[in-house]
């Protein structure tokens, strides 16, 4: 458990004892280590901006001439002074450069039945930035009992389904959750996985001339979606052990040395026009992974649509035969 009970010298908001900072007022947390608890790192950030478009807070490629939200396209970026911030444990580099980004992103316009046939080779790159997100990753161990029903019953049993009950202990490494205040849960989990062994200590990468988002989600709002991540799992590994069909499986799961650190993970944030409209693009920086938005071709969505009542009407049609005959 985490002691909750110390509060902000400023707002008095209650502080969770691994915060670096206030999630409120963003003061500097005081931190009592009796409880053997370090607190995150923390590093000074300069040539930092706050976009007045979607609110993101970052630091900026000190050598940038021109600035630009890479998240929304705003140029509304209001600056900011220099400040103390959470400083990742690790920092993965970039592995792709933007031309294969840019191929990656084409790729993957390329998929997808219902998206229109010219979209890959006239959609019109408007926007490419190479920035890093933060992340925090967790780690832990977990002892579950669980309980079910299983279709698969005893000879000579005359009951349809049969009640098990077992127990699993699982270990779980890497799990991502997004401190990113601007990408949804599923961009950022759309871009998983990174591979975390290449990430290196944030001294060995020049900082102060790269885009990177600030941590916008402190640890003690990760940790419930890194328990519910668990909690999910375990479910899924408990299942393995019921034969056949499964209901109502109910697992009880404890969770023991949950842990976690920040990381800043490598994303190519890109944006696309296609017959007027601007579409958000996202590119793991390391494996060339996409997720994003794209437009549907309704054309295609009514042919298939007619498609398939045709199909129907046919079938109608020969089931009625058969009976009338």
């Amino acid at each position: 458990m985490y002691d909750l009970s110390h509060r902000c010298t400023v707002c008095r908001s209650l502080l969770d004892e691994e915060d670096l900072f206030c999630p409120n007022c963003g003061t500097e947390a005081p931190h009592d280590t009796q409880h053997g608890v370090a607190p995150a790192g923390a590093m000074l950030s300069t040539c930092n901006f706050q976009c007045e478009g979607c609110g993101a807070s970052m630091s900026y490629d000190a050598r940038a001439q021109t600035l630009r939200c890479p998240f929304c396209g705003s140029v509304e970026l209001k600056p900011q002074a220099d400040k103390k911030t959470l400083s990742p444990q690790r920092v993965v580099p970039f592995r792709l450069g933007q031309k294969e980004a840019v191929e990656a992103m084409r790729a993957w316009l390329g998929r997808g039945f219902f998206r229109p046939s010219n979209l890959a080779a006239d959609a019109i790159v408007v926007q490419t930035e190479p920035v890093y997100v933060p992340y925090w990753v967790f780690q832990a161990n977990t002892h579950t009992y669980w309980t079910a029903d299983s279709s698969r019953t005893p000879p000579g049993a005359r009951a349809k389904w049969y009640p098990m009950t077992g127990e699993h202990r699982g270990s779980y490494q890497n799990l991502l959750v997004g401190a990113s205040s601007v990408l949804t849960p599923m961009e950022t989990e759309g871009l998983c996985p990174f591979y975390l062994e290449a990430g290196v200590p944030p001294e060995q990468l020049d900082l102060d001339n790269a885009i990177y988002e600030q941590f916008s989600v402190p640890r003690k709002y990760a940790r419930p979606l890194a328990v519910g991540g668990i909690e999910a799992l375990e479910q899924q590994a408990c299942r393995k052990y019921v034969p056949g069909s499964a209901r109502n499986l109910k697992v009880n799961v404890l969770i023991e040395a949950l842990s976690s650190y920040p990381v800043l993970l490598p994303v190519w944030i890109m944006a696309y026009r296609f017959q007027d409209r601007v579409f958000r693009i996202l590119v793991n920086g390391q494996t060339g992974r996409v997720t994003g938005s794209a437009p549907i071709s309704w054309a295609k969505v009514a042919g298939f649509v007619l498609l398939c009542l045709a199909g129907l009407l046919g079938l109608l049609i020969m089931l009625g035969l058969l009976v009338s005959g």
